[in-house]
């Protein structure tokens, strides 16, 4: 064919268009076969991706299997910002229908609109009527995704203890405290894989489960519901009474931890969020997390410290010092001028100077010892976040006089549940126990797994503990905590009043930590109970004796009848009990349990170790039972060495603390010695209520008040006739029935 021009044109055109068809080709090849994996991983994140499923959260139960929380279904609203053709409008439209901030929600549009953003949630978990509200609006850019909502059927019932659930990074729920955070694996369960198939505008078209989620085990608590119900309304009731700030109540199974309550007030509502007007520590578990100075309710530990390692007994009479005390620099007075005491009625009548005493016969090292035995200064384990080990200085760090101040329960600090634990040790017969929330987990579709409790560890002799139980209990029958006396059974405890440190004007107040140790019943101890209210405010009206004691009744009455507990006394006596208790303790000396620390400077607990200071403060402190105080000008304590007990210095000390009866016979009427029978008006004496009381003390009341006694059995007092309170002539014989 010649070479003509059409024929050149045409042969060009051929080779365009083979250069054409070979680069096609050639493209081809790169995106078919060069760049294959990689584009269609590109293609499938553009045209699916893949989400989690959201687990359905474990329930929490009670032990009796009512629900403290589970989930519910619920839905959330979401937006997609590029869809929307005015945010402006958007934040208008759905913060009035969901009651929003209307700017902080057009910044959260915009933003997102401005990054590009195909997704943003608007409100996670709405309630029905605030997704229909928003269904209503027919809006193409809204969308609603199905979740499941954390629920509390009870509100703030046993708020502290279940804690509460949050979002991170506005996408996961998590536990944020209580038992939700501490268990927040296993409650959450294991999410599932879900691949979502998207069209070029986003839109899901289909979806494939590639892992289905796996539901959270159900954890059943050792929380009875209606015995929190009681103690939280006790503690309300309380806490508006003497004007305290904060309160805690603390009821444990002495045998096996198990915590059957725990009270905090302030309290929260964990379906709802932090809000403006909530306390600032509303959310905090008081009772785990922030130690107080107990007062006089340690005075438990400075008395079986001396039952284990002296020759000191309930009936050993104390040299209580006509009410003063001079150690170290540092004056101490009591409520009353006691003279002196049986170690019992130490503790009945909660003196300081004999406590004080009797730590000095103890000795700083030893009554240290027992201190971290029964727990204090170390975490009790409890399955909960944030839990305080309280304070306890080495012996090195004590000041010469801290002796007095850690026998009387300052330069000390404990939690409410440290203090309940230390009273399940006396009630349980000396073995300190580990306290325990959770007892049984249920995985899906497994049979429940109980976990057992831990075995306690033995810190005193079962003799010891049976003696304390004896006099705890007659601080319930004669003592400082009569509003304890429960119907029907038998009690112990030991009542305390702490003065509050300022910590800014750095001095002690007159407002108190008031509080109540207590067990019941007494031979067989069920239930133990630690009621605290802090910084109360209304004088002796706040006192431990005045405030914590009736709490202590109200909740162990409900308690003992929950479980079932046989009564152990006659409904009549206690019922009089109950009622002359009321009616006593208008008397200042029949609530008072103050253990004064000092109005002036704080003691060295306050200041750091490496201060340098080497010296108690001189501060004036009373004993137990006044409100009343008598200044003490700062003199310089002797160079004494801070592990001294007394040294050649003690001569401002009573050398000859300890009396015994056989050495110093007449001690034993010495505090009754100048009462006159408050009856004799009529003709005769009222006769005294020897209940709970050992021979000695029972011996020398009667004496006391010109009556004869007549003995049948051993132990302690039990009961009498005539009855307590009733008149009787002088030199009449009582006859007393003594049990152990």
């Amino acid at each position: 064919m010649p070479d003509t021009i059409s024929t050149r044109r045409l042969h060009g055109l051929l080779w365009v268009l083979l250069v054409w068809v070979g680069a096609i080709l050639g493209r081809l090849v790169w995106l078919q076969v060069v760049r294959h994996d990689e584009l269609l991983k590109l293609a499938h994140q553009q045209q699916q991706k893949t989400v989690e499923v959201q687990a359905t959260r474990g329930a929490i139960l009670d032990r009796n299997g009512q629900p403290l929380a589970k989930s519910l279904p619920a839905e959330s609203i979401c937006v997609n910002p590029l869809k929307i053709p005015d945010a402006g409008v958007a934040a208008d439209l759905l913060s009035r229908v969901l009651v929003m901030d209307r700017r902080k929600l057009f910044d959260r549009l915009k933003s997102a609109k401005l990054r590009g953003t195909g997704f943003l949630w608007v409100k996670r978990k709405a309630s029905a009527e605030e997704a229909e509200r928003v269904r209503s609006l027919k809006l193409d850019w809204v969308e609603f995704r199905p979740e499941m909502r954390r629920f509390y059927p009870h509100g703030t019932l046993a708020s502290h203890v279940v804690g509460s659930t949050g979002y991170v990074d506005d996408t996961e729920e998590h536990g944020n405290a209580g038992i939700e955070a501490s268990f927040d694996e296993e409650l959450s369960g294991r999410p599932g894989l879900e691949q979502v198939f998207t069209d070029v505008k986003q839109n899901p078209y289909d979806s494939l489960v590639s892992r289905k989620p796996e539901p959270g085990s159900n954890l059943t608590l050792s929380i009875d519901s209606n015995l929190q119900y009681t103690a939280e309304r006790e503690l309300d009731k309380a806490v508006a009474s003497s004007g305290a700030a904060t309160g805690t109540i603390v009821v444990l199974n002495p045998y096996t931890g198990d915590v059957l309550a725990m009270a905090n007030s302030p309290r929260f509502d964990p379906n709802l969020p932090p809000g403006l007007g909530e306390p600032a520590n509303a959310r905090s578990n008081l009772a785990v997390t922030t130690p107080f100075e107990p007062g006089s309710v340690f005075k438990v530990i400075t008395l079986t410290a001396a039952l284990e390692t002296t020759s000191l007994r309930p009936d050993t009479i104390i040299n209580c010092g006509n009410g003063s005390i001079k150690l170290f620099g540092r004056v101490i007075h009591d409520h009353d001028s006691y003279a002196a005491l049986p170690m019992a009625d130490v503790l009945a009548k909660s003196s300081n100077i004999g406590a004080i005493n009797i730590g000095l016969k103890v000795g700083d090292h030893t009554l240290y010892n027992y201190v971290r035995k029964f727990g204090f200064g170390r975490k009790t384990g409890i399955e909960l976040p944030g839990e305080s080990t309280g304070m306890v200085r080495r012996v090195e760090q004590w000041t010469p006089s801290s002796i007095g101040s850690v026998a009387m329960g300052h330069e000390i600090s404990t939690t409410s549940l440290q203090l309940a634990l230390a009273g399940a040790s006396v009630a349980n017969g000396g073995m300190l126990i580990k306290p325990r929330l959770v007892i049984a987990r249920q995985q899906p579709g497994h049979a429940p797994e109980t976990f057992a409790a831990e075995r306690p560890e033995r810190i005193m002799r079962p003799e010891t503990a049976i003696q304390m139980r004896q006099m705890m209990e007659g601080v319930v029958l004669r003592g400082t905590g009569k509003r304890a006396a429960l119907a029907g059974y038998t009690s112990g405890g030991k009542t305390g009043s702490a003065q509050v440190y300022d910590l800014r004007a750095h001095v002690y107040t007159h407002t108190y930590n008031a509080s109540f140790l207590g067990f019941a019943p007494v031979v067989n101890p069920q239930i133990v109970v630690a009621v605290t209210l802090n910084s109360t405010s209304h004088g002796q009206a706040g006192f431990g004796g005045a405030v914590a004691a009736p709490v202590f009744r109200e909740v162990a009455t409900t308690a003992l009848r929950i479980l079932d507990v046989p009564k152990d006394l006659p409904d009549g006596p206690a019922l009089l009990t109950a009622k002359r208790a009321s009616k006593d303790d208008r008397d200042a000396a029949a609530v008072n349990d103050l253990a004064i620390a000092g109005l002036g400077e704080a003691p060295e607990v306050w200041a750091s170790p490496a201060s340098g200071r080497d010296s108690a403060p001189q501060v004036s402190a009373h004993g137990d039972d006044a409100v009343r105080t008598r200044s003490v000008s700062s003199v310089t304590p002797p160079p004494v060495r801070a592990d001294a007990k007394v040294s050649a210095e003690a001569s401002t000390v009573d050398r000859r603390p300890f009396l015994t009866a056989s050495t110093e016979p007449q001690a034993a009427s010495a505090p009754w010695g100048n009462r006159r029978p408050p009856g004799s008006q009529l003709g005769g004496a009222k006769v005294p209520d020897f209940r709970g009381m050992p021979l000695s003390s029972v011996l020398a009341e009667a004496a006391a008040e010109g009556f004869e006694v007549e003995v049948q059995g051993s132990g302690l007092a039990r009961g009498q006739d005539p009855a307590a309170g009733s008149y009787a002539p002088a030199r009449a014989a009582i006859r007393v029935q003594f049990a152990k």
